[in-house]
Parts: C-alpha cells; sequence; structure tokens
C-alpha cells in the first residue's frame, strides 16, 4: 500500500520529527519519509514544525532549569546565548610557558 502525504504528515507529527519512528509506523523506510518530504512540500513543513515544537519543548525546560538555579543551563545559555555580552569561552595557543608559538611548514 503507498502512503499518502496525509499519512506521511500524520506519523511525523504523531513521532514528534523524529524520522525513524515515523517511518517504522508507516511501514516504509527512512528514505521514503525523506522521499516524501522532497516530493510533498507539506510533508517537509511537517517535519520542519514537529522539530520546531521540540525546540520550543527544550528551551522550555532549558528555561525552567535556569530559574531553578542549575549551573550547567545557566553556563550552557549563556555560552550559546550571551555572547555578544561577552560571555564567550575561548582558547589562546601559546608556546611553552607562553612563549611565541612557532609553526614550521613543511612542504613536499
Amino acid at each position: 500500500m503507498q502512503n499518502k502525504p496525509e499519512d506521511y504528515i500524520k506519523a511525523i507529527t504523531e513521532a514528534q520529527g523524529l524520522i525513524s519512528v515515523a517511518a517504522r509506523r508507516l511501514g516504509c523506510s527512512r528514505t521514503a519519509v525523506y522521499e516524501a518530504a522532497k516530493n510533498h512540500p507539506e510533508v517537509q513543513r511537517a517535519i520542519d514544525d514537529a522539530r520546531e515544537r521540540t525546540t520550543d519543548l527544550a528551551e522550555g525546560k532549558l528555561i525552567q532549569k535556569i530559574n531553578e538555579g542549575d549551573n550547567t543551563a545557566i553556563i550552557f545559555y549563556l555560552k550559546t546565548q550571551g555572547k555578544r555580552r561577552g560571555y564567550v569561552e575561548r582558547q589562546e595557543v601559546t608556546g611553552a610557558e607562553g612563549s611565541e608559538l612557532t609553526v614550521r611548514v613543511i612542504r613536499e
């Protein structure tokens, strides 16, 4: 039986955008789901929408952890969203004991 775009959309939505789960529910391969998305823009929109909803859920959980004072969540948020305020992790590369680093290029 050939799945219709509506079938893909329903399975993708129920699987929260997880393609392997949607494919299993439809009795087809992941490749078939991706092909349906390529051939039917509404199927691709369903994938995009489901993933956006999951991202919204994850962001909500992150904010919840920040509000609870979870240091790991706070640090993660600042490293990813607070860059323009200076919360950037950077590495400085120097030679031994802080001296200049010498790079030698060998060409064959």
